[in-house]
Order: structure tokens, then sequence, then C-alpha cells
């Protein structure tokens, strides 16, 4: 920016996978306008796409993107009120560069934008983000052509119609299902895509407010999937759905009102997409249980590897003409998505599984659970790399296998591993580990912890 203190302030601005930070302090419409001029000379577009989540804050930063788009001479096709994974499917159908206003689950003081390439390829740092980041910390050039224009494109019907093209419901079972949208996007999209005559959809937070007054819209963490749990009881209901601020991830309930792990949903999708495509690859990052390879290899796919995070996960499947991936994280990719992740697509996966049977979800999911798993423990640290180091050091013995992937992951003799890897936003190492059962898992992961404290490095979050 041409005010030093304008760079300053944005100078933490654009992450590895996207743009966040907190509003105004960080993030800002001055920002917002030099961010959509430099998205035009980033991708060389006549036409780019904008959609936005419903945080307040999202109206204004959203317009000006789009005055930095139209003041560069091209035309901002605006898509509206959307989830993320809609704005991929404008990207996708309409073959254009895309911008979603959205920072997803954080806290509402927080704003956003994740970009993306024509046909919703993904951007990140290496792939474009850099010259963003570039673009905030220098004065803009004048605009000196004609300028473009905005057109107004609504495409939630047709993006609605795709999802249910993709799998079939027609011959499911008659299936309630109680809906916790967090009072974020999903309250648009849900009544859309889940207009089915046989699925009972119970609404809990469809009111779209960008305050969350419920809940976070972060259904990883346990307390904001509570009210789901005890409404799917409550209910008598066959499943619970819940989605993030932006919906486009997934996680799901059974009828007891217990978490389905996103491996296991992995796992079913994975295994469903196979029968349709038999020998294809399957994309899974290295957090995901040791069930996914396994069960992926026994349906006759292919099963890749990958680091955490999204353009990892986009790039592999690109690479390898995968038909599905899936995160730990609640993340879920499709070749027939344009190689993006679209939580709602995984919801319809599920209620088609559920419904295409007589068992309730808790057996049908329980062929995809081999292990028992920590899920994620983050560890405040002050040195991660030391720590990393540490832990490496502890483990580098016969029996044990290590690799540095993406951070440490280390398997060891009785068929454990644990993976420790440095947060990209704080000072802390997320932990990973998985086990034969939760007594070998809760043993490990006492040992590491144990060790990080033990070289003074920190103490469980």
């Amino acid at each position: 920016m041409s005010n030093p203190r304008d760079a300053h302030r944005h100078q933490h601005l654009v992450k590895a996978y996207d743009i966040r930070g907190v509003v105004p302090d960080e993030f800002d419409e001055a920002a917002a306008r030099t961010i959509g001029a430099a998205f035009v000379a980033l991708t060389g577009a006549d036409r780019i796409a904008v959609a936005r989540d419903m945080r307040g804050s999202s109206p204004a930063l959203a317009e000006a993107f789009a005055e930095g788009v139209v003041s560069r001479g091209a035309q901002v096709l605006d898509a509206g009120l959307g989830s993320t994974d809609y704005l991929y499917y404008v990207s996708g159908t309409l073959d254009v560069p895309g911008a979603m206003f959205t920072a997803s689950h954080n806290p509402a003081r927080y704003n956003g934008i994740k970009l993306c390439k024509a046909g919703a390829v993904p951007i990140g740092d290496g792939t474009g983000l850099e010259r963003i980041r570039a673009a905030l910390a220098s004065a803009p050039a004048p605009a000196d052509g004609p300028r473009g224009s905005v057109l107004r494109v609504d495409l939630l019907a047709r993006y609605a119609a795709h999802l249910r093209s993709l799998v079939d419901l027609g011959g499911i079972r008659p299936l309630k299902v109680v809906v916790d949208a967090g009072n974020g996007m999903a309250g648009l999209t849900v009544p859309e895509v889940l207009d089915h005559p046989w699925l009972d959809v119970v609404p809990l937070y469809f009111e779209l407010d960008g305050t969350f007054p419920n809940h976070e819209a972060d259904p990883m963490k346990p307390a904001n999937v509570a009210d789901l749990k005890a409404r799917v009881r409550l209910e008598g209901a066959d499943l619970g759905l819940a989605f993030d601020g932006d919906a486009d991830r997934c996680f799901v309930v059974d009828e007891r009102g217990e978490s389905i792990t996103p491996s296991q949903v992995t796992a079913l999708i994975a295994t469903r997409e196979l029968a349709r495509d038999p020998g294809a690859s399957v994309v899974h990052n290295l957090i995901t249980s040791q069930a996914v390879p396994e069960l992926v290899a026994e349906a006759g796919g292919v099963p890749v590897r990958s680091r955490v995070g999204h353009s990892f996960v986009k790039a592999l499947m690109a690479e390898h003409g995968a038909v599905f991936g899936g995160e730990h994280s609640g993340h879920y990719y499709f070749r027939d998505f344009w190689f993006a992740d679209t939580g709602m697509l995984a919801a319809l996966h599920v209620l088609a599984a559920l419904g295409g049977q007589d068992r309730p979800l808790s057996e049908l999911m329980a062929r995809y659970t081999r292990y028992a798993a920590s899920g994620e423990i983050n560890i405040e640290v002050a040195d991660p790399e030391a720590a990393l180091s540490a832990v490496e050091a502890a483990y580098s013995g016969p029996g044990t296998e290590i690799d540095r992937l993406d951070g440490l992951t280390v398997r060891l003799g009785d068929g454990s591993w644990f993976n420790v890897r440095a947060s990209n936003t704080e000072p802390v190492l997320r932990l990973n580990a998985e086990g034969p059962d939760p007594a070998a898992v809760r043993q490990l992961g006492d040992v590491l912890l144990a060790l990080v404290r033990g070289v003074g490095l920190g103490a469980a979050a």
C-alpha cells in the first residue's frame, strides 16, 4: 500500500492457503480493493466470480474487492450469498477465477478470502498468493484503462441440482436428519440441496448470523456439536450433520448421538466411489486413520498419502486423477466437483449409503473403524522445531519408522503411530496418535506429553 502503516497492518493477512485476518485491524476495505486489482493481474481474467458468507463485514469487503476488479477493466460476476463450495461450483461451471469472502470457522471479528483460478483450481503460496502479498506491501499502480462492470448471477439452484445429480437418492428409505448450520451458510444451502421427499430435515441454527450467537461454527470442537447430539437423541433421528461457517466441511453424528470420525466418512465415500470406478486413486492426508488406505486397497483402489492442507490434496488429486480425497478435518474432495472440497456432497453420500440399507448408522460405520485414535491434541511450545527434534531423537531407534512428509510421523512396532507437526498460525504442536486400542493410545499420548514437558518446551493446550 502507499501508506507504510497499511503495509505493516496487512503483512500477516496472506496465509499459506488463503487470506484471513481481524477486521478492520488487519483486513479492511483498502486491502480488499488492492487484492481485487492484484487478482486481475494474477489471473489475466476478464471475468471474476465473487461470493460471500453471512458475516457483518462481508458485504463491504466484497464490494471493495469488486471495485478493485472493475478498476482494472474486468467484470465481476456477483454470485451473492453462498457457501465456499457454491463459489467453487460457480468457478467450475463458468470456468472463471473466483473469490469467496469468508473466515470459515473463525470468530466473528475475522474475515478473509479464499481464491481460486478458473475451474476451481486452488491458489496458495507458490501458486499466486505470494503475488497478492507483494501487492499489499507496495503502492498499487494507477488504473489507466476502461472500467469493467458488475453482473449479478444466481446459480444456487443449479449448484444444488448439480450436487444431487452426482449422488442417487432415488431408492433411499425415509430418514430423519438433524442439521446444525451453526448460523452459517448451510442455513442457506441445506434447504436447497436436501429438498427430497424421503428426507425429514430438522433445522438447528439455520438463521444466518455472523455473530454466531449459539456456538462457534467449528464442528471439530466437541462443545460445538453438543446441541446437535442432544437433538438427534431427542428427535430419535437417524443421524445428524454439522457444517462449519462457510459450509465446506461436514461432520456426522450417528443415531446414538455419537460422532462419526472424518476418517470413517472418508473410507465410506472412498469405497462408494471405487465401486463405480474400480482401480482409481484416492488421496488421504497423513493424519487420517490407517484404516483408510487399508480399506481403499481392499476395495481395489490406490491410496495416495498427502500432506495436510487443501492445496496439497488437490494437487495430488489432479496429478493422479483421483476419484476422491479426504482429510481428518472434515474436508472432502471430488473429481466430479473439479477436485474441490464440498461437505454437502459428502453429506449426500452418507445419506445415500444409510438410506440404501436397513441398519442404523452406527452399525453401517462399524466396518470403517479398526483402530483407536487420540484426536488432535494441541501442545503449546516456545520452539516447535526444537520440540520436534527432541521427539525425533527419542524415537530414532530400532523398531521404528520415521518420515518428515509433514512434521514428524513415527510408526512403532506394535502398529501404533503418531504425527507431530507445527501449526502454521500458532506457537503449538499438533499431535495425532493411533493405536490398536484406547489404552495404547492413551499411554503413547502420555509419553509424548511428558517428553515435551520434560525438555521444558511446553504443555498441553
